[in-house]
This record gives structure tokens, sequence and C-alpha cells, in this order.
């Protein structure tokens, strides 16, 4: 078990994780331009620190290849995202912030909280496999749950499932959703796709209350959708807000 002065350096460990982070989405290969933009910073500083992680063996990288992380690198990636959604998790749980609030505390605290400190997290919570935003917690021993899942925006007109998973990167977008009353656990149908680029119309709801809506392509870029019934809302959503509608009986 590491304490958090064995670990790899913030940085590194930043890294990793959106290494890894962009694999898990599928979102194509990962370059140095995608890296750069998730991070905020220069091609360049990507550049120097992927030949830092080389050199410890986190990455394999060839010059204007895609970036891959090593079986060391997955393992150092799944350490800090276990961390990271398993605090997301008892903010939301614990502590009652939104969905929307949480990315950024998690940033900070994963790379100091011990390893002992999430166990512990993770007992007091029950052992979630999933945090308020449906990514999947990795498990101590470095397993990921699998799903069967896909973008709303990559769906065929005609698809329903149920939301099971929404891009965390931007505050602003989940704030919106939970404004709109769109959460994880919510069934959704495809009904039709607007032409020259225009939004996505969505059913959304139980068969009792379902109601029909546009929705943007960003939006519908941070859905994921999984086959199945709905079920209870992860806490934190819109579902859970003061100011949104009450859930059905």
């Amino acid at each position: 078990m590491e304490s958090a002065s064995e670990r790899p350096s913030t940085s590194v460990e930043d890294y990793v994780k959106v290494i890894y982070d962009l694999q898990e989405r599928g979102s194509g290969p990962v370059t140095i331009s995608a890296m750069a933009e998730r991070l905020s910073v220069s091609n360049s500083s990507v550049s120097g620190m992927l030949r830092k992680l080389g050199e410890l063996g986190l990455v394999a990288h060839r010059r204007y290849g895609d970036v891959r992380l090593t079986e060391t690198g997955d393992k150092a990636a799944l350490s800090v995202l276990r961390r990271h959604r398993l605090l997301e998790t008892y903010l939301v749980e614990a502590l009652d912030y939104s969905w929307d609030e949480v990315h950024d505390e998690a940033e900070i605290l994963e790379h100091v909280v011990s390893d002992r400190f999430v166990d512990r997290i993770a007992a007091h919570l029950g052992d979630p496999v999933a945090d308020p935003h449906g990514d999947p917690i990795p498990t101590r021993d470095g397993r990921v749950p699998e799903r069967d899942t896909q973008l709303l925006s990559a769906a065929e007109e005609g698809t329903t499932g149920v939301i099971v998973r929404v891009n965390d990167s931007d505050p602003d977008l989940l704030r919106h959703l939970a404004e709109e009353d769109i959460g994880i656990g919510m069934r959704i149908e495809l009904v039709e796709r607007r032409p020259f680029g225009g939004p996505l119309v969505v059913r959304i709801g139980s068969a009792g209350e379902r109601r029909e809506q546009a929705l943007g392509l960003v939006a519908a870029e941070a859905l994921w959708v999984a086959p199945g019934h709905e079920h209870e809302r992860a806490p934190g959503t819109g579902a859970d807000r003061a100011d949104a509608p009450p859930k059905p009986e």
C-alpha cells in the first residue's frame, strides 16, 4: 500500500490519468494535441513530459505517433483514477456537493490522500462501482467494470437506452444538464437527427412522464447510453437539485 510520498509526482499522475481517460472514452488514438487541449498546456510541454514518462517506463510513444500507456503506466493511471472517482463519490454522498462541483476538488485531493484513506472511503460507501458521473471506479487490484455503452451522438435514430455516464470535464455542461433534469439512470430515446449538424431530438423519462426535447451535439457527445431499464439516478445530478422536478413515485 503506497503512501502519498511514495507515488509519482503530481504532474506525472495527471498525465497518465489523462492518457488513460482519453483511451478509455474511445475517442481515437491519443495524440499530443488532444492531451494538450485536455491539460491546457502547449504541445511542446506535452512532448517534453512524454519523454520523461517514456524514461520512467510509463508510456510508449514514437515521434508523430499516438501515445499509449505501458502496463506500468496503466497501473499508475488506475490508482489515481480510483482515488479521484471515490473522492468525487464521497464529496457528493457525504458532503452534499453537486456533480458539477466535485471534479476540481478531487483533482487536488487525489494527490495527497493515502491509499488507506481511500480504502476507508470505499468501505464506508459500500464499494461503489461508479462515481456520480457514471465513470467506473477501478477496484483496489486494478480491475475496471466493463459495460456495453455508446455515445448518444453516435447512436442511430430509434436507439433506446439508459444514460449511464456523463463526461465530467465541463462543469457548465453538467450544470446545464442538471437544469434540464437530465442525469444518470434516466431512460432516453433518440427520436430524430436534425439535418446539417442540427440538434438531436430525444425523448426522456419514464413511460408515464416522457418529454421530448432538442439536445445540442455538445451535450449529446457527453452522454453515454447503455441498453436496459432506468434505475435510481446518482446523487448530485439534476434529480437531486432543490429546484429540479420531483422524481415520480
